[in-house]
């Protein structure tokens, strides 16, 4: 059996994904969960892109201690150093130096000479080795590179001391066939190839980010990188869920191990869609709410008989429980601590205090506590902090009926800590209610999209919205959760707001490797 190593980019490669801004509080959540999940190496960021990755790449490294923490950096110096300052404190600090190799890229892109891209790749690989033990290097768009380029240019970056060599398919261009036929070219032909490991990271332009992975692993890769629920800049990445969960169920054709731990999958999961505001298709493999749900008569009558007749994965594989009830309203503080650390949240004492106030209050209105809304409790309180607050929402009333303009009055503690109210009109409750807000706060803002969505089943079930806009011409996204529907969406409103001043710099978008 020959271990692959999971690499997971959700919180770099994921993030670029359009409308995803993450805060620094909410990547150490996930990334505590990705460490839980068991990721041998996680890419925390691009930490020259801006004050703000550079913070969370650091306060991940500083934190993460079971997962190998790495972080982006171009084939430049000042990437590089940069790269180090936010993870020369990490447990096994490694850098991801990349530079483009396809013929378009360096002629259009780089303006630069196939010699001239050897030379900086060998210089700035060589240079990273001092500070860096672990090393990869990545020649973006190699899937549509020329293979004796890449033998001589991965020849020349193992010498300068390169322990992996990544060789991305970046637009989602190529076929299972194709990509497997690549890496058995260059373990035939790259005589130095035992010095390094080989690592694929594939886009699902065309649908084939799995398939093109797990033929890359057939023939040599030894490390696979993904995102969760297959998240990432345009059609995404390879969901690393599908992979792990494919090679378990096919142990007869795949003799490949992870250390994966698969009952934490769905957890992962739902905490990355909640966060990122990206729910997962209902048809998603292994993740979806339909993974396991069974229509047909004729499948429900042979699961019944035995389930292995129409499933070949089990719910509790990958952490889909029964979500039965969890607490209730007599439940006490110590039967409500162990039951958050049994879901695998470490709270403050203030935050366990915070978050048994806001539990005991949903009792008072919410017959059955579920998982899920547990789960939304923790979360919201785990990434909150209140030095990350610009406005705060006293009290709201919309006034609406079938023959009546629906009315909305608001009010706001500012910065400054002014009270402020007015009122407002609008097409509906909704628009009645943002209308009022947006006249409240001095910011310029353009609603760009708006989602809601129900937290578990029943007319009682909490209302999470997820909207993103442009603030101050600068795009953010934000996230608010109430059983009220009107509650949840002022609190997105707000919640979008505030983040956007706290972002540190300009952010420089990459394309995905």
């Amino acid at each position: 059996m020959v271990h692959v190593n999971i690499f997971d980019t959700t919180l770099r490669d994921g993030e670029q994904s359009p409308g995803v801004n993450l805060n620094q509080l909410e990547k150490l959540e996930i990334a505590r969960q990705l460490e839980r999940l068991g990721v041998d190496i996680m890419e925390a960021g691009f930490p020259a892109s801006s004050q703000g990755d550079f913070e969370a790449v650091r306060a991940i490294a500083q934190t993460i201690k079971n997962s190998s923490v790495t972080g982006l950096a171009r084939a430049t110096k000042s990437d590089i150093d940069i790269a180090w300052d936010a993870l020369k404190d990490a447990a096994e600090p490694r850098l991801h130096v990349f530079i483009a190799t396809s013929p378009i890229h360096m002629q259009y892109k780089l303006l630069k000479t196939p010699d001239e891209v050897v030379q900086t790749a060998v210089d700035m690989v060589s240079y990273a080795k001092k500070k860096f033990t672990h090393v990869e290097w990545s020649a973006e768009d190699a899937s549509r590179s020329d293979l004796d380029f890449l033998v001589r240019i991965i020849t020349k970056v193992i010498d300068a001391g390169a322990t992996v060599i990544n060789l991305p398919d970046t637009v989602g261009y190529t076929t299972p066939a194709e990509y497997g036929r690549m890496f058995r070219y260059i373990r035939e032909n790259v005589p130095n190839i035992h010095k390094a490991a080989l690592s694929c990271h594939c886009h699902d332009d065309l649908g084939m980010a799995v398939a093109n992975s797990l033929a890359a692993i057939e023939n040599g890769v030894t490390q696979v990188e993904g995102t969760i629920n297959g998240i990432g800049e345009r059609a995404g990445n390879a969901s690393l869920e599908e992979i792990a969960v494919a090679l378990n169920i096919r142990k007869d054709f795949y003799p490949y191990t992870t250390n994966m731990v698969l009952k934490e999958i769905k957890r992962t999961s739902d905490l990355v869609s909640r966060f990122t505001g990206m729910k997962v298709p209902g048809n998603k493999a292994v993740v979806g709410k339909n993974a396991f749900a069974h229509e047909s008569g004729i499948h429900q009558d042979g699961v019944l008989k035995n389930a292995l007749t129409y499933e070949i994965i089990t719910p509790s594989m990958v952490g889909v429980g029964s979500n039965d009830l969890v607490l209730g309203k007599h439940s006490g503080r110590h039967a409500f601590k162990d039951k958050i650390e049994h879901m695998g949240f470490t709270l403050s004492q203030e935050k366990l205090n915070e978050a048994f106030q806001s539990f005991k209050q949903l009792t008072d209105r919410k017959k059955e506590i579920t998982d899920e809304d547990l789960f939304t409790i923790l979360t919201d309180i785990q990434t909150a902090t209140v030095d990350v607050k610009k406005y705060e929402l006293l009290a709201f009333q919309v006034q609406y009926g079938s023959a009546n303009l629906p009315t909305a009055t608001v009010a706001l503690m500012t910065p400054e800590g002014e009270r402020v109210e007015t009122a407002r009109t609008g097409g509906g409750s909704v628009e009645a209610l943002y209308n009022t807000l947006e006249s409240l706060v001095s910011e310029e803002i353009h609603l760009t999209d708006f989602n809601l969505s129900s937290v578990g089943r029943g007319r009682d079930a909490l209302a999470e919205v997820h909207v993103k806009m442009t603030v101050n011409g600068t795009n953010v996204s934000g996230r608010g959760s109430s059983q009220d529907v009107l509650e949840a969406s002022a609190k997105a409103f707000i919640n979008a707001v505030n983040r956007v001043f706290f972002t540190n710099g300009a952010v420089i978008k990459e394309p995905a490797l």
